[in-house]
């Protein structure tokens, strides 16, 4: 059993809402532990991993912390989660696909406050709209969706496709304010169009098709009118989101105190 595992914290969680910031640190430990496994090829590309409940009984942790490891690896291009059938690894990918400059930090703070928000509008939104949407309306986001995927191999415009797909996510949901505030936010919330957080250029297609496979998984709940899926996929995609956008705070800064101490920026 890991060392993250302790009898202690299994009854605190079970018992509790554990602070937030336990929480985080033992979805940390269990981050470094799966993601040395996967660099180290003890989990390889294509295996799948334990089962939530396997993965509580093996590190002594809740499912609280599990799924917060878990949206962690895969903003970390570590693994994937196809809702209903696991989690799987991923091949790894080079490093330097997320960077920021100094001058993004303030714009990309705002970017995650409002990511925040989204996660608690949208989870709600995709559950509605799986059970009271349309056909036109599905039909609506499958085109969202295509354009999307074409821009992406096209080097188009993605951005008025996924915002599109989200607010017929709203409009889906049958209740108007839902739809009022995305409509009110725009496309600004989507965060590749505040901030430039993709440098490596070559790499560009590799993130769009991942936010697409995410968008892809939403879709497919809303379609089989599964509201409890819907909302997972949601949270996971917005999460994730959240995630990449965190991750290149972090390189960020540590580029510019880099800077700031006369070594020139972090390779």
């Amino acid at each position: 059993m890991s060392n993250l595992s302790t009898g202690s914290t299994a009854t605190t969680e079970a018992g509790g809402a554990p602070p937030r910031r336990r929480v985080r640190g033992l979805a940390h430990g269990l981050v470094d532990d799966l993601g040395d496994k996967i660099r180290s090829q003890q989990l390889r590309p294509g295996d799948k991993l334990p089962t939530e409940s396997a993965i509580m009984q093996t590190y002594g942790v809740s499912r609280t912390v599990v799924r917060e490891a878990l949206s962690k690896l895969q903003a970390g291009g570590l693994v994937e989660t196809h809702h209903g059938i696991g989690t799987f690894v991923l091949q790894p990918r080079a490093a330097g696909m997320f960077r920021l400059e100094a001058s993004d930090i303030a714009t990309s703070v705002d970017v995650l406050a409002v990511l925040e928000l989204r996660i608690s509008l949208e989870t709600e939104s995709a559950g509605l709209a799986a059970t009271r949407r349309t056909e036109g309306q599905l039909a609506a986001m499958r085109q969202a969706l295509d354009d999307f995927e074409h821009n992406v191999t096209t080097a188009g415009d993605t951005v008025a496709p996924d915002f599109r797909f989200h607010l017929q996510i709203a409009q889906a949901t049958g209740n108007p304010y839902f739809a009022d505030i995305m409509s009110h936010l725009g496309t600004t919330i989507i965060p590749r169009t505040r901030i430039t957080a993709i440098r490596n250029h070559d790499r560009r297609g590799e993130y769009l098709s991942r936010v697409n496979r995410e968008h892809e998984e939403i879709y497919a709940a809303i379609a089989r009118r599964d509201a409890e899926s819907a909302r997972a996929a949601m949270r996971i995609h917005l999460t994730n989101s959240r995630e990449r956008l965190r991750l290149a705070q972090e390189a960020a800064r540590l580029d510019a105190e880099t800077a700031a101490a006369g070594q020139g920026p972090a390779a």
